[in-house]
């Protein structure tokens, strides 16, 4: 009974934690800081995650978007040059909290409008979802789990050439990156 007790205010405790840190997103004005406080709504969530007994869930949440994603962005919003001013710009912002705020309305009506049915809670088990997973992924759907990284990587090596900036010296008429000048 002590374990149901810890991880449900585990849970709670995780829950407003990434509920505060998703709110520091959209609230703070530096980019920087906004990114930092996504990397810890995502740990947040992988937390969540791991106390609703979905390990597998979990350990993609931190790997793919705490530690891929979120650096991306860090390194993006480094590589960029903040304005002085990082305040709004343009008038948008009013019709933007306007419709924010009727969504906002319109889903807390539907949620207490709405008819919920109480679930009995499954039994808890320490069992992990981990090894059927990876069991499904490299036997049932080893095809398409295989498809997906090659469609993966060519959008990796297609972005690298994007990014590219490749032209021709002058001096010698052979091609010269951006930083090389």
């Amino acid at each position: 009974m002590t374990q149901e007790i810890a991880v449900s205010l585990a849970f709670w405790v995780l829950a407003i934690a990434t509920t505060a840190s998703a709110l520091a997103v959209v609230m703070v004005r530096s980019v920087f800081r906004a990114a930092i406080f996504l990397i810890f709504t995502f740990l947040g969530m992988s937390g969540l995650y791991l106390t609703l007994s979905a390990d597998f869930l979990g350990i993609v949440q931190i790997l793919v978007y705490a530690g891929a994603v979120a650096v991306l962005i860090v390194f993006a919003v480094m590589m960029t040059h903040e304005p002085e001013d990082p305040g709004q710009q343009g008038d948008l912002w009013v019709p933007a909290g306007v419709i924010s705020g009727l969504l906002f309305l319109v889903t807390a009506v539907l949620i207490a409008v709405a008819a919920w049915t109480p679930r009995q809670p499954g039994p808890v088990t320490n069992e992990t979802t981990t090894f059927e997973i990876a069991r499904l992924l490299l036997d049932r759907y080893v095809l398409p789990f295989e498809v997906a990284s090659l469609l993966l990587l060519a959008a990796m090596i297609g972005a690298i050439v994007i990014a590219r900036d490749d032209r021709d010296d002058p001096a010698t008429g052979r091609r010269v990156m951006e930083r090389d000048v």
